[in-house]
């Protein structure tokens, strides 16, 4: 067949057809709903009446394709005269009657009958899931084999709303919390729509806020610090006042210190040396939702201390989210042009404009993710100097620190 005949529907092409509804879940999707899609005609392109004269054996071939294909589906014929050719049986309309002949037709019939029992136990468990599984089918299939399980779980969380227990401790074959981790963002779907608006905090959005939005417990957030005042020793005088305690103890301690350093570097927060009224808090990266409710925390000075690349600077312009009036510690272009020696290669640059950062802090970041310093260039803060901290602490102004 020449490459003009490639226009005309082949047996493959109808077969797409139908598999394009198939990906877009419309068919599964019309089981749940009840649309009556058939029978469903489906899209014929074939020769024009001079094609039918010019190119005579090439439509005979294209007919005897659509003819004798394996294809379930039903041709509507036309007569065709010709003055030359006479009359002739063209296929005019190509028709699907029923959902068996299109499943058939893209060897679907074992997904599809595993969505029909997957949609009748929903029907019988919880109906209230099925505008979901109606709305992703495919994704519902995919969860079949642990359908049930997810059903279990739902009905259960109704009949213990905000049950103020930890993940593992729901009593139900099979499911655990690894279970409920790697399914969160379905079971948040479904929770949705099986429970009642007083049963979840609808302030509480996103995977990471899971167990606040449905009532259940959550391993504590931890913060990590050090006392850098010696006069402020919490634990015994002489003992390191590397403490780690959980965020709601950190919050009601209220700390009598003026300044609060955040490093990213654990080496970094254990050598930090001495510092009249103040703490070194041992960072999160992007994590800082951990302190923004700690209500003390906003009444001190704040340095943060990252590395000297593109993601050091993003993390800083998160930090000033929950901190606005937070300043960069050794994050200059004068620290990461004397350390040039000890320069890296950032993987993965960061490249979206960061709205919280200082003129000079934006032209460094500017200069790092356009390369004009040099190929994807890092300073790691635990290359900088010693000696480089120490002048640093010598240099802040207002009250005056002494690092010793």
């Amino acid at each position: 067949m020449s490459r003009t005949t490639t226009k005309w529907t082949t047996p493959a092409d109808l077969k797409t057809q139908v598999q394009k509804l198939w990906k877009r879940g419309t068919l599964l999707a019309s089981m749940v709903k009840g649309d009556n899609l058939f029978p469903l005609r489906l899209t014929l392109k074939g020769p024009d009446s001079r094609q039918l004269s010019e190119r005579f054996d090439e439509v005979r071939d294209w007919i005897g394709q659509l003819s004798t294909a394996a294809g379930p589906y039903r041709i509507v014929w036309r007569k065709v005269n010709h003055r030359v050719l006479g009359s002739n049986d063209i296929p005019s309309e190509i028709w699907l009657d029923s959902m068996e002949d299109a499943l058939g037709l893209i060897g679907k019939q074992h997904e599809a009958s595993k969505f029909t029992s997957l949609a009748i136990l929903t029907r019988e468990q919880e109906p209230c899931l099925l505008p979901w599984i109606s709305k992703r089918p495919l994704r519902a299939l995919e969860l079949a084999a642990v359908w049930p399980l997810m059903l279990q779980t739902v009905t259960w969380l109704r009949e213990h709303p905000r049950p103020g227990i930890y993940l593992r401790q729901i009593d139900l074959p099979g499911v655990h919390s690894k279970f409920i981790e790697s399914h969160r963002s379905v079971l948040s779907d479904l929770f949705d729509l099986a429970l009642p608006p007083e049963a979840r905090n609808s302030g509480a959005t996103g995977n990471i806020n899971f167990c606040l939005r449905y009532g259940f417990r959550e391993k504590p957030l931890r913060v990590r610090f050090r006392l850098l005042d010696p006069d402020l020793a919490i634990l015994s005088v002489g003992t390191d006042q590397d403490i780690t305690i959980t965020r709601e103890a950190f919050a009601r301690i209220s700390i009598p210190v003026e300044t609060v350093f955040i490093t990213e570097n654990e080496i970094n927060f254990l050598a930090f040396p001495p510092v009249r009224g103040a703490t070194v808090i041992f960072g999160a990266g992007y994590g800082f939702r951990n302190l923004a409710n700690i209500e003390w925390l906003h009444n001190r000075k704040h340095f943060y201390w990252g590395d000297i690349d593109t993601h050091g600077f993003a993390i800083l312009n998160q930090f000033r989210e929950f901190f606005p009036h937070a300043a960069s510690f050794l994050m200059d272009r004068q620290t990461l042009l004397t350390h040039r020696s000890h320069w890296g290669m950032e993987n993965q640059p960061e490249t979206s404009t960061l709205t919280r950062l200082t003129s000079e802090e934006k032209a460094l970041y500017d200069d790092l993710r356009h390369d004009r310093l040099g190929n994807r260039i890092r300073l790691e803060q635990e290359k900088i100097a010693f000696t480089t901290l120490l002048d640093a602490l010598e240099k802040l102004e207002s009250p005056p620190f002494s690092a010793t």
